[in-house]
């Protein structure tokens, strides 16, 4: 067996492929943008031709690193989640555009379920809401709305992105694991299986949908490579970090913070459920047994400082953002609400419209700069508000992401959240869990707590601000979500 774990983690915004050692040592990495599309406002898609060819060349660039197949044990793949990727199962080419998980064209058929009272039932089976962000939503627009689905019959094949990787890969396995399918709306959470009446509620074809799996395992084998590699680790994004980030206990908490939030804590063996419209879903799944975790998501977050850099031209680069924040004592009574792609927890206002409130004369960029990093801690503060309704408080919060390498933000968050802030000082958890997730299903551990091994060391960031002060920001966003959402009540 190979001494290495290769990794593809294929993001939203680029994919690339890691190469890490047993200890958790990083050998190298290969990354790729991918385009984004906008066709229409609220709509976003990708090129799933185009995350493959990205993909492709990545995980070519490491194998050639580690010297050949024959050096790698095994490869995790870890993905965007709710992205979903309709195919042709004779020609393996995308028959449509991947509708990615910001996308919100199925917000009129999630308001028509609500209205007919099917968020409950659903809320009960799956853990989740009806919102466009999740993958059945999407399959259901997408079926109504483009033919050459339909015609195509019993060739289409309907996935995830770790589905469509594998199936590229091995050359027709169409699986998915546990945790990316319980994002789907169609899974039942406590069987682990399609359950039939979600498929039919969503109109899903039962037969294009993948066999779903454990996250470590063997799942087939890659030849593309010069030699035999097996596939022994998958899971979405947000379970991979919170694994890299070795929350295996309940009551464990992460906080990613990529081109959108996402908190997650580990709840255990048992089905949890939210009565706070926060999420249920699965952390992981070992030989069929599932632990899961309690959800926040956020859905703009690195999008934000992107948006902007690139659309309002505030900042020529994310980096500036700390020294803006710094240039001033505070955002001057700004407060930016990022509804650029809806609310997600706990409001889940699909409609929602982003906001900059309380500006004058006096407002700078630095202000404007400030109040959207601001925000972060403010949206978190909510789930932190939300998790603790529902039993889950958080005593400690291990954070990763591209936003928090911005030291300002991190004492921000502990300072808002009143909590301890942990970030690791290897930033890219989601890859690491993959990593571990793969090392366990090739044998290389025996087990996630002997693979948390390779997490290292870690910054902390203590609460530094008086209780007078935090009150005053946080009655501040209360009002202003509540005057762009007059009817929307407060967070629990």
């Amino acid at each position: 067996m190979g001494e290495t774990l290769l990794v593809i983690d294929e993001g939203t915004t680029s994919t690339r492929a890691m190469l890490f050692a047993a200890d958790g040592r990083c050998l190298g990495s290969r990354s790729e943008l991918l385009s984004q599309h906008y066709p229409a406002p609220g709509l976003v898609e990708h090129d799933a031709a185009e995350i493959w060819t990205a993909t492709l060349a990545c995980t070519r660039a490491m194998v050639e690193r580690a010297g050949g197949a024959e050096r790698i044990a095994a490869i995790g793949i870890t993905n965007q989640r709710e992205t979903v990727v309709f195919w042709d199962r004779a020609t393996g080419a995308p028959l449509a555009p991947a509708i990615v998980w910001q996308d919100r064209r199925s917000a009129d058929l999630c308001r028509t379920l609500k209205e007919a009272g099917e968020e409950p039932g659903v809320q009960a089976r799956t853990g989740l809401l009806l919102d466009p962000y999740f993958s059945g939503t999407k399959i259901a627009w997408a079926m109504a709305n483009w033919p050459q689905l339909r015609a195509a019959g019993d060739r289409l094949a309907i996935g995830t992105v770790e589905s469509w990787l594998v199936w590229k890969l091995t050359g027709g396995l169409h699986v998915t694991d546990a945790t990316n399918a319980s994002r789907t709306l169609l899974m039942g959470l406590g069987s682990g299986a399609w359950s039939d009446g979600l498929v039919d509620l969503f109109g899903a074809p039962r037969a294009a949908l993948p066999e779903i799996v454990d996250c470590a395992g063997r799942f087939g084998e890659t030849t593309m490579f010069g030699g035999r590699i097996p596939i022994c680790g998958m899971a979405g994004d947000q379970q991979a970090a919170t694994i890299g980030q070795s929350c295996l206990a309940p009551g464990d908490t992460k906080a990613t913070y990529g081109t959108g939030a996402f908190v997650l804590t580990n709840a255990g063996p048992r089905q949890p459920a939210s009565r706070n419209r926060l999420l249920s879903t699965v952390l992981w799944q070992m030989d069929g047994r599932r632990t899961y975790a309690i959800e926040g998501s956020v859905f703009v977050a690195g999008s934000l400082i992107k948006w902007l850099r690139d659309s309002l031209g505030l900042i020529g680069e994310a980096a500036e953002t700390e020294a803006l924040a710094r240039s001033v004592p505070d955002s001057g009574g700004v407060t930016f609400i990022p509804a650029l792609s809806g609310l997600g927890a706990p409001w889940w206002e699909p409609a929602a419209r982003g906001e900059i409130a309380g500006l004058s004369l006096a407002s700078t960029r630095a202000h404007i700069v400030r109040a959207a990093l601001e925000s972060m801690a403010h949206q978190s503060h909510d789930l932190k508000t939300a998790f603790a309704a529902d039993g889950c408080d958080w005593s400690r919060l291990r954070i990763d992401g591209g936003m928090v390498a911005n030291d300002w933000m991190a004492q921000d968050l502990a300072d808002m959240l009143n909590v301890t802030v942990e970030r690791p000082r290897f930033a890219e958890t989601t890859a690491l869990g993959a990593a571990m997730l793969a090392g366990v299903g090739c044998g290389m551990f025996a087990g996630l707590a002997e693979a948390t091994a390779m997490r290292g060391a870690i910054e902390t960031f203590e609460p530094a601000i008086d209780d007078a002060t935090r009150r005053a920001r946080l009655t501040g966003w209360e009002r202003a979500i509540q005057r762009a959402l007059p009817s929307v009540p407060p967070a629990a």
